[in-house]
Parts: C-alpha cells; sequence; structure tokens
C-alpha cells in the first residue's frame, strides 16, 4: 500500500465556481451521518444522475488537482438505482475520487463515501492506520443512512448495494466482503518488507490530528488489539466489490478468502509482475471464488487520484514533497488511463449490479 502524502491536506479547496458547462448532469450533495462506532459525525458525499437545475461546481479543484464537475444539490433523476459505497485511500479524501464517482453516477449508480476520520487528509495517524474496523463500520452506515426510511431509500435499489475501495479502502472493502485479516500475518510482513510505505509509515514520525503536524511514535503491530483486527466485518448487504490496489495484501486469511461468496474485482495499477508486493492481488483473487484480476499497463498506484493541474509536478518539487503524485507509468497520460479505468469499474459493476428502474 502506498500512502498518499500528508501534504496532499495543503492543496485541497471544497468547491469552485465552473465557468464551462458540463457535459452530463451529475449531482453532487454533502450530508453528515452519525456514527455510533466513532461517537462522532461523519462526513459523506454523495454523486447521482440528477435532472436540470442544481449549482454548477467543480468538486476538490485544487492548487494541485483538477475537480470534477458536477451540480451542486440537482434534483435527483427520476428512477431506483443501485448503491455503491466508496473508501478512499490512507492520507486521502473522498472528494478526490468524483472522476470515478462521477463516471459511476453517469453510469447509473447512486455513488457515496465518507472521509474516514483519523486516515484522511489532514487528519492521519500511524495509530489509526490499521483500525480497519472503524472504515468498515464507517461504509456500513452509510449503507444504513442511505437505504433507511428517508430521502434516498426511494431512489436505491436496496437489494444491489456494492463497494469500491482503493488502496487502504480497499482493504475496508475486502472486508465488508468477508475477507478476514490476520494480525501475525501483517506484522511479518512489515518485518520482512521494511522499505513498503505502509510499514515505514508505522515507523513513526509525522502525523496530523485536527490538521496540525503532530510526532508520532512507532507502532508496535502486535500490539494492536488482535480481536479487532480479526474479526469478521462482513456487511451481508454487499453484492458486489471493485478492489483496486487492495492494501493488506500479504495479510489476509486464506480460509475466509475462500469462502466470500460475492464477486470480487481486483484491479492491479500497473504491468504483471510490476506491482508492489504490498497491493499484489493476483494470489488474492487466485484464493477468491468469482472473481477476477486486471493488469492496467502505464498505470501506477498514485493513478487512481484526480489529475493535476499543468505545473503539479513542480508544484510537488518546490515545497519538498518527495512522492511523484503527478507520476504515471510512462506511455499514456491519466485521463486516458482514467477512462480505462472508469469502464473497467462501470461494467464490473453493471454485470452484477443490474439497474432496476
Amino acid at each position: 500500500m502506498k500512502f498518499l502524502s500528508l501534504m496532499l491536506g495543503l492543496f485541497w479547496s471544497v468547491t469552485a465556481t465552473a465557468t464551462v458547462l458540463a457535459d452530463g448532469h451529475i449531482g453532487v450533495t454533502q450530508m453528515t451521518i452519525a456514527s455510533l462506532e466513532r461517537g462522532r459525525n461523519l462526513s459523506v458525499t454523495i454523486w447521482y444522475p440528477a435532472t436540470e437545475g442544481g449549482q454548477e461546481i467543480l468538486l476538490a479543484e485544487s492548487k494541485l488537482f483538477e475537480g470534477t464537475r458536477a451540480f451542486r444539490d440537482a434534483p435527483i433523476a427520476g428512477g431506483r438505482y443501485p448503491l455503491i459505497v466508496v473508501s478512499h485511500g490512507s492520507g486521502g479524501r473522498i472528494e478526490d475520487l468524483g472522476w470515478i464517482a462521477s463516471h459511476l453516477a453517469e453510469a447509473g449508480f447512486i455513488v457515496a463515501g465518507p472521509n474516514h476520520p483519523g486516515t484522511m487528509s489532514r487528519d492521519s495517524t500511524p495509530a489509526d492506520t490499521p483500525k480497519l474496523w472503524e472504515r468498515t463500520n464507517d461504509l456500513s452506515e452509510v449503507v444504513s443512512a442511505l437505504t433507511a426510511a428517508g430521502q434516498w431509500s426511494g431512489s436505491i435499489v436496496k437489494e444491489r448495494v456494492g463497494v469500491l475501495g482503493f488502496s487502504l479502502g480497499g482493504a475496508a472493502a475486502m472486508e465488508l466482503s468477508g475477507a478476514r485479516a490476520n494480525l501475525e500475518a501483517y506484522a511479518r510482513y512489515c518485518d520482512t518488507y521494511k522499505t513498503m510505505s505502509d510499514c515505514t509509515w508505522y515507523a513513526g514520525g509525522k502525523g496530523y490530528v485536527n490538521g496540525e503536524a503532530v510526532s508520532t511514535e512507532v507502532v508496535d503491530l502486535r500490539k494492536i488489539d488482535k480481536v479487532r483486527f480479526e474479526q469478521s466485518n462482513l456487511d451481508p448487504r454487499i453484492k458486489s466489490a471493485v478492489l483496486i490496489d487492495p492494501a493488506l495484501a500479504q495479510a489476509y486469511d486464506v480460509e475466509s478468502l475462500k469462502k466470500i461468496g460475492i464477486p470480487t474485482h481486483f484491479i492491479n495499477l500497473g504491468r504483471v509482475g510490476g506491482v508492489p508486493v504490498a497491493v499484489a492481488a493476483q494470489k488474492l483473487s487466485e484464493l477468491t471464488p468469482n472473481s477476477e484480476l486486471i493488469n492496467v499497463d502505464d498505470a501506477v498506484h498514485f493513478s487512481f487520484l484526480a489529475n493535476c493541474r499543468s505545473g503539479g509536478p513542480q508544484l510537488l518539487k518546490s515545497i519538498g514533497e518527495t512522492d511523484a503524485l503527478c507520476d504515471d507509468g510512462g506511455g499514456r497520460s491519466r485521463t486516458d488511463i482514467h477512462a480505462e479505468l472508469g469502464e473497467i469499474i462501470a461494467e464490473a459493476f453493471a454485470r452484477t449490479l443490474k439497474d432496476v428502474r
């Protein structure tokens, strides 16, 4: 798992007014839901097929990244749609995945995701990172909030819910699907691959709490709450999963993988043999029934982030950021990679979460 740089928090802005009319009418809205697990509210962003109306915006445009055009609070289009819940990567934000969420909304899905406290931009620490049970609970609470009686329930086909996860979000999506992590296996992985980004992150240094930089201590993985780390987080409402570079790839219990009962679609960003061991999904796919694995050539882990603006690499260099957040694998633009990923992901969900009107 390649963690998103903590420096990303310097670049975010919430929205900017668009100056060009959108090609399609995708609605976006933001809400909060109460989390009993966390004892606080979760910030949730929802993308959906919309009719004319709403304020045209660029969601999450920043100095570094391009925003995603949508219409804030536009009326939802008539009909009923499958729901896809999305989990962002460590150190990221759900708004930055607007490029794929908008593509899925255009394909006829309602797409919703929370910002995960403790593992998001400007609020991220090594100690919070391995608490996957918090992330899975966030996603389940989003499903519950949107499918309960209320504004969204009449537009969602409750029997057709999928999950999309990237990196650490991919690990959360794995667990919602029925995979269970093994703590000792994860600790042994970091013993062996000390230079992997998640393992260096646990070595401590700096994190963020409430937007402020803090010093952090070494995380001893073997001292994590073993019962909670290894518990089942299966949500039987999830009927399909798409997992992009899923974290903890070396740490899942084999028997739990063999028992996953829903279609799973693994995507690795990079050529076969060129994907970091932290997120390599070939073995996971081989062990999981009714699964497939697709490698996206000319992509790297950061290719799943939003498109960088012109001058992005120079901006990163100017602040001393060493992660090549704007670089891809070579040969294709990130726009082209996103187009391929969008089609792969939308097609996978269309096959397994057929629309009901």
